[in-house]
């Protein structure tokens, strides 16, 4: 026979310990573009455009950043979509001939 001890929803747990549940946004990771010798302008606008749904212009800018300063930060996801967008780049920079080096770290 059960016990009539337990009160609410009866998983005998009390409502100020489920008050005290705590739930964390998932972690994001910035996808980070590094320069290269080889890769034209022309084709990380591209990818920036196409891969990360950039604007041109804000592509331009990106590009030009990852230029003169060596990397940046293109974009800030979760852990899925940072691997994602930055698998499907490198993809795209392989096939056709690039050595673009992407890379993802936790923000």
């Amino acid at each position: 026979m059960a016990s009539n001890n337990q009160q609410g929803t009866g998983t005998g747990t009390s409502a100020a310990a489920r008050d005290r549940v705590h739930i964390e946004e998932p972690r994001q990771y910035k996808v980070i573009f590094h320069n290269d010798d080889f890769t034209t302008m022309e084709f990380v606008t591209d990818v920036l455009r196409v891969v990360f749904n950039k604007h041109a212009d804000e592509a331009v800018t990106l590009m030009m950043k990852v230029h003169r300063e060596g990397q940046a930060v293109v974009g800030v996801y979760s852990y899925d979509m940072a691997m994602t967008k930055a698998s499907q780049a490198t993809t795209m920079a392989r096939n056709e001939g690039y050595p673009l080096k992407i890379t993802c770290e936790p923000v």
